[in-house]
């Protein structure tokens, strides 16, 4: 009771908080979520490039528009966090490759810090492995091998070639302007549904309805969708609405496209009518297979993949084409045999995926656009604009219960593989993903 008070323990010393490695936290986050990568796997290569820099308790928030990384020194010290907003999207899927070797090799402690960078700066500058003029024409040969697939011929898909392309450069020219996305896609499916819209006045109408099926094709939202349903199963809900929401203006501005061009050629007495839509085959043909093929490879160039990548896009656009028209044929549903299809399709992409060491959605988004709803969009719009608005709705509503299967197909074949893996791209396996443990809903 004599003795002094004992002294108050002094704070524990901080930890160095290196601004260099939160700096390149911020950026691989930055390009990956700028390349098209899902939340999930952002947010996992940002947490293992803070792991093998030791950054001191860091903390990794990702959404759909921006970044935020901060590390807590200890002691009395004040954390220090930095953030990013991502003001530009583009889909270089090559990149996406590249920033995932960068964040393996850094894991494993195979870079370090000013290596890291250089690697780094590299990557954002350097150029995708095709000429830009072959991502332009990737496009058009989207539309035309997709209106080979449901049944057009060479002089369909060359008009459906020409079609996208003039959208295409319509669509860029506004950009150049500053217009907004939507009505750049607006403009690109009005004039696509023009020139079928000629077609059908020029006594075609069987042909016009494959030269919009395919142009509508190039302009649907595969690769966001993908990625929503990935976020929104792995528990990012605020990335995964804002996703969905990015997928949903996407679809309305194509179908306001459609709706302003049919319901213009049903006021001029066109005959526009459902009856000569094309329908998907029930039968197994060489040139169906090989134009879904040849979709897939397309879409593969449109997003700029690593040119090892391109034969396994084709590969799996021919499969998935197989698979749906072999369930059609057993008497399945469409949006069933599509999901299923999709389930198959992405369990093979992500265990190619996970040999090669490399991220999934090349794999994945190329595989499954044969099967995107283009010709469900333009018939529900003529159905609408027919006098038949009941089944225009359905029709509508058809297209989209396809796309969420193909979207969730190709998830839960992910999540296959997944469950029987012992660690993620960061060192967070099945046991440290926070969407896994239940809640039963609270």
């Amino acid at each position: 009771m004599d003795t002094s008070p004992p002294e108050p323990p002094e704070d524990e010393p901080g930890e160095v908080v290196d601004a260099r490695a939160i700096d390149l936290v911020l950026r691989v986050g930055e390009l990956l979520l700028a390349s098209g990568e899902s939340t999930e796997r952002v947010n996992e290569a940002m947490l293992s490039i803070a792991v093998a820099y030791e950054l001191p308790r860091v903390e990794v928030q990702v959404s759909f528009t921006s970044l935020l990384v901060s590390a807590h020194p200890g002691g009395s010290a004040l954390p220090v966090t930095g953030s990013r907003s991502i003001r530009r999207r583009t889909p270089a899927y090559w990149r996406l490759t590249a920033l995932h070797q960068l964040v393996q090799d850094a894991s494993i402690g195979m870079l370090d810090l000013e290596d890291a960078h250089a690697r780094l700066a590299v990557i954002k500058r350097g150029r995708g492995p095709y000429p830009a003029w072959l991502l332009v024409v990737s496009f058009g040969l989207i539309s035309a091998s997709a209106s080979v697939l449901v049944g057009g011929g060479p002089l369909v898909a060359m008009t459906a070639f020409v079609a996208t392309m003039l959208g295409d450069r319509a669509a860029a020219t506004l950009a150049r302007r500053g217009t907004p996305e939507f009505f750049q896609l607006l403009v690109a499916s009005s004039i696509g549904a023009s020139i079928a819209v000629l077609v059908i006045a020029m006594g075609a109408p069987g042909r016009a309805s494959t030269i919009v099926t395919g142009a509508i094709l190039a302009l649907l939202p595969g690769r966001p969708l993908v990625a929503s349903i990935q976020d929104g199963i792995t528990g990012d809900l605020v990335s995964a609405g804002a996703r969905l929401l990015e997928v949903f203006f996407i679809i309305a501005a194509i179908v306001a496209g459609l709706g302003v061009v049919v319901y213009a050629a049903v006021r001029l007495d066109v005959g526009v009518t459902v009856a000569h839509l094309p329908s998907a085959p029930a039968l197994f043909q060489p040139v169906p297979i090989l134009a879904a093929a040849a979709v897939s490879l397309a879409f593969a160039v449109s997003l700029a993949v690593p040119k090892n990548v391109l034969f396994a896009a084709a590969a799996g656009g021919a499969a998935i084409w197989t698979l749906y028209v072999s369930l059609l044929n057993l008497g399945v549903t469409g949006v069933l045999a599509s999901a299923v299809s999709a389930v198959v399709i992405g369990l093979l992409a992500s265990m190619l995926a996970r040999h090669r060491r490399a991220p999934v959605l090349p794999y994945v988004v190329p595989a499954i656009a044969p099967l995107l709803p283009g010709t469900l969009l333009y018939r529900g719009m003529v159905e609408i604009n027919t006098g038949q608005p009941e089944a225009g709705v359905l029709s509508l509503i058809g297209a989209l219960s396809v796309a969420l299967a193909l979207g969730a197909g190709v998830n839960l074949g992910g999540e296959l593989v997944r469950a029987f893996q012992r660690v993620g791209l960061g060192a967070s396996g099945r046991w440290a993903r926070p969407a896994a443990r239940r809640t039963r809903g609270y």
